[in-house]
């Protein structure tokens, strides 16, 4: 070979070798390109994730923040309509007592003026007690229901029906529209 077939051989040896290099690096690149918008890609998707995740968990968050304002409200208002209920049950027995003490009867002038302040005492309760929303349980003439009524005795009466209230041992009291004390009754068979 001749000194200028060998040089031309080199050269094109050379270009060969810058152009695989070129090459080469140019893939390279490519590839670090691509794997850059594939990390930047999955980044961005990720947070996009986490985002929604927050968002979620925020919103259930919230709505259980909603459903527990909502009922310590409800429990707040159920209270102060009842708030006298423990009160009230614990007169109950006292207004019983003043009943009795006014179905005493006596021509005595002295048992006669105690008995018209015991009468204006009791009159006085009944009256608060129904500004509380105290009202009493119906049992004349009523069937007999054991979500207000007690019955504690049967009897027969030939000319009222079954399960007819007879007689009443105890009145019933009602605060609002929750009994306190159901009535105590005597139930037809």
């Amino acid at each position: 070979m001749t000194t200028e077939e060998r040089n031309e051989n080199l050269q094109e040896e050379l270009v060969e070798e810058t152009t695989e290099e070129v090459t080469m690096e140019e893939v390279e690149e490519v590839i670090e390109e691509k794997t850059a918008e594939q990390l930047l890609q999955e980044k961005i998707e990720k947070l996009e994730e986490d985002v929604k995740s927050s968002e979620d968990k925020y919103l259930r968050l919230y709505a259980e923040f909603e459903n527990f304002k909502r009922r310590k409200n409800q429990e707040i208002e159920t209270n102060n309509v009842y708030k006298s209920q423990k009160v009230i049950t614990e007169i109950l027995p006292s207004l019983d007592n003043l009943e009795r003490a006014l179905q005493v009867e006596s021509d005595n002038e002295e048992v006669k003026s105690l008995l018209k302040g015991v009468e204006m005492v009791y009159e006085g309760l009944q009256n608060v007690l129904k500004t509380e929303g105290v009202e009493l349980v119906e049992t004349d003439n009523v069937q007999f229901d054991p979500n207000f009524h007690h019955a504690v005795m049967q009897g027969e009466d030939s000319e009222k029906e079954s399960g007819m209230i007879l007689d009443t041992f105890q009145k019933g009291y009602k605060l609002k529209d929750r009994v306190i004390r159901p009535a105590m009754v005597k139930v037809n068979q």
